[in-house]
Parts: structure tokens; sequence; C-alpha cells
């Protein structure tokens, strides 16, 4: 790849990417398009993980224009963060002059907490651009981030690699809810192996690509795939990711009260809420309640820069304060930790941004640190820690001077040819132990409610 093509792949993506209650009812998709319907008279759960549903092929649209391009739609049988079973759709792209042996899963950014957002709806033309959300007090801004993100992997499409999208947050946009993310994306790998229109080989070589919320599924797709599916795991090559979502009780630490980000804490409490059928409200005061009401069907789009300043602590009631008071909120993110989930298998190039001042938010102080904006850069280096302590080789790089967004386009084009490199066969880079350790991922411990050294503005 030129220099040029780096530039341009990195100002595409700039573009891409720049722009709690008791769990109410995940938002209803108000796209009619029975596709995402499972209506067999079987139970789903008479399926097998990753098992084929439905498909059909579409025509792939940019913002609801359709292109010559087609995509292979798929609905599959997956799991849900509670271990039930869900029907999910996959996308996959076949290019003119496909490798049938070479696979890029590519998990989108889109996060969002509508299920019109998802990569599959903007593939098949079915994005509300231009609509008020279900709630009406958000404009739906989502889809038209699914739309561009063919800036990311089409340098990969363009050069003969099928790509497969999966919709990582599932059938109700479970936001933030990891470990259901990488389910979602390694059946959806199984099911696109098994359409035979994809024309993608038993035995092709797969790599896993996400950048932010696409990290949260890659990273878990790894995590998960030696136990949750050895059969994917065994062609797995290799995982480039970014702005990664490590331990989000340490995220919340740092977001909070971001003039930028802190409208994303929202978000995953109502993400985590749905997805782990959470009740927060007994914890909420009124303003906690009218703003997780407003998150229910919020794009990343509505929740930047629009809830500036926000924290946890104006949501709940005082003796909440530190949200390790809350025994529901300890429970899950040490269930979405990655620093205490199993190893992964593959090597990796991971990267974040430590700049995060640029768009509002102040570094942490110890067990914290400095982030991107919305992830924490110490949790990311100590995740990489603990892979290489592990033997994993691990290329870990570090952006001393800028934000997550414009971190995305940096981390493209050298996430790009780390893909390429492991594709053709070049043993992977590492940079083990040239880089500091970073912080703590150990467990969160569960306080007492209104304890006084419990209740700082941090909750730390």
């Amino acid at each position: 790849m030129t220099a040029l093509s780096r530039a341009a792949v990195a100002f595409l993506a700039a573009t891409a990417l720049v722009g709690v209650t008791a769990p109410a009812a995940a938002a209803e998709p108000r796209v009619f398009d029975t596709f995402y319907d499972y209506d067999s008279s079987a139970p789903l759960s008479s399926y097998a993980p990753g098992d084929v549903l439905k498909t059909r092929t579409v025509p792939y649209h940019l913002v609801n224009v359709p292109t010559p391009l087609q995509a292979v739609q798929v609905l599959y049988r997956s799991t849900d963060a509670l271990g039930r079973p869900i029907a999910n759709a996959t996308s996959i792209l076949r290019p003119a002059n496909a490798q049938p042996g070479k696979v890029l899963s590519y998990q989108s950014v889109y996060d969002s907490l509508n299920p019109d957002d998802s990569p599959s709806r903007a593939i098949a033309g079915n994005t509300p651009i231009g609509q008020w959300t279900p709630s009406g007090r958000n404009f739906n801004l989502g889809g038209t981030i699914a739309s561009g993100e063919i800036a990311m992997f089409g340098p990969m499409l363009a050069a003969g690699y099928t790509v497969v999208i999966p919709d990582t947050e599932g059938p109700t946009a479970d936001f933030a809810a990891g470990p259901e993310y990488g389910m979602l994306t390694l059946d959806s790998l199984r099911a696109a192996r098994a359409v035979s229109e994809t024309g993608i080989e038993s035995d092709a070589k797969i790599a896993l690509m996400g950048y932010s919320g696409g990290a949260i599924a890659t990273n878990w797709a790894a995590i998960l795939a030696p136990d949750y599916a050895p059969d994917v795991d065994d062609d797995l090559i290799g995982a480039a990711e970014g702005g990664v979502l490590v331990n989000p009780a340490t995220n919340l630490r740092y977001a909070n009260g971001s003039l930028g980000w802190g409208g994303v804490v929202g978000m995953a409490i109502v993400g985590i809420a749905r997805a782990y059928d959470i009740d927060f409200d007994p914890y909420l005061n009124n303003y906690g309640r009218e703003i997780m009401a407003r998150m229910q069907d919020a794009s990343i789009a509505n929740a930047i820069a629009q809830y500036p300043g926000l924290t946890w602590q104006q949501m709940v009631e005082p003796e909440y304060a530190d949200p390790n008071s809350v025994p529901e909120f300890v429970d899950v993110v040490n269930k979405i930790n990655m620093g205490t989930a199993p190893i992964p298998t593959i090597p990796m190039f991971i990267a974040n941004s430590t700049n995060g001042i640029l768009n509002g938010t102040l570094p942490g102080g110890p067990g914290t640190g400095p982030g991107d904006g919305v992830m924490v850069a110490e949790d990311v280096a100590a995740l990489a820690t603990r892979y290489c302590a592990a033997g994993l080789a691990i290329q870990y790089d570090q952006y001393e001077t800028i934000e997550h967004g414009i971190g995305g386009a940096l981390w493209l084009p050298g996430a790009l040819q780390w893909l390429i490199d492991r594709f053709n066969g070049t043993p992977a880079p590492s940079n083990c132990g040239k880089f500091a350790p970073g912080n703590s991922l150990a467990p969160q411990t569960l306080v007492t409610p209104g304890s006084p050294a419990h209740t700082s503005p941090t909750g730390s």
C-alpha cells in the first residue's frame, strides 16, 4: 500500500468515525423487514449455535443507495449474554476477485441502542436516516456510521478478501455487552461458512478486525473462541483492534464527567441493563431516570458531546455515588472485564490513544491514568501485557498526541498491513516488554452504600 493510499484510507476512516432504569423493553426496529424475524415452527433452541435459519442476497447500499456489490445476508442462531438462544443477522461481501481461503471478519463501530442502526439493515438499505427514533427523543443518525464503514474494510475487499460483517450487538442492540458480541461474531462465521453462496472454504483462514465498539466484539471473539467455537478458533490467524474497552469499571471512572464522552456512560448503563436483565431503577434519582429514558434507542451519534459533563453521581441517589456500592453493577462489570477473562490463542495488533483531553476527558487518578477520551490506555496496555505473559505475539502501539476518533484513522493503515501479513504467512511481530505494564485489571469489589471513603466524584 502506497503512502498516498494509506493517507486516503486514514482520511476516509476519520470521516467514518466522527460522525439506568429498570431495563425497559429494547428498542423495537421500525424498519418493516421480516427477514430479521425467526418464524419457523421449530423452537430456536433446537438449533445449534451458528445454524443457518434464512438467507438472501441484496445489493450493498451506501446511505440507502444501492451499489453493484452484492451481499449475502444470513439469519443464524446464536446466544445472548444470559445464554439464551437468539436469531441474529450477518452480511457477507464476496468480491469478484474473491480468494475463498481468506476471510476478514469485520466488527462494526456502529455503537447503538437502536436495532435499526445495525450493519445488516444499513447494507440492505433499511436504515431510517432522517427520522426520529421510536422514543421520539433522538434523531436517527446511527445508521450512517455503518453505511460509511466501507472506508475501513474496503481495501481488504478490493484485494480479494471475503468480508463478514455481523450485527455484533444482536437483535435488541445490547450495547457494551462484550461476551454477547463475541458469541454473535463467532456464530456469524460458522453461518457464513455453511452458506454455499459465500464461497468460503471450510478451512479458510480467518482474521478479526474492529475499532472501538468493533474492538469489543473482536477481542471477545478471540477470548471465547477456544471454548465456545473451537472449530472457528482452529482457523483464526490474528486480530487487529484499536480503542479497546477492557475494564468497564475503569472506563466509567475515566469518562465520568467528560465533555465529549459523558453521554456514553449513560448508553453503557442502558446496554448492560438490557443485556443482563438488570433493574437499576432503585438506585437512580429522577434526573437519572429521565436520562436513561432518553437513551433507550440512542446511537453514539446521539450521545457524543450532547451530554457534556454527565456523571454517574448526577444520576443516582447520594448513597450510591460510588458505582461499586451497587451490587448489580459490580457483578456485571466483572463479567465483562477482559482482564480477568480467558486468554486468546492468536497474535494481535492492539492500539490506543492517550490524549483524550482533546475531546474533554481529563486523565484519571492512580489506577486510571490517561486515555483517548473514552478508552483507558493503561488498561489496554495491561491487557497487552497479560497476553504477552501468556506467550502471544502482541504488537501494542500507543498514540500519545491524539484522541479516539483520530486514533482510528492512525490505527487503520497499520492494522490493514498487519492483517495482510498474517494472511501471507509472515510471522507476527511483537514488542512485548517494550511498553509499560499498565493498570491492575483485578475484579471490582462491593462497598457499603454511602461509605464516606467511597463517595468521591470518581467513585474511587
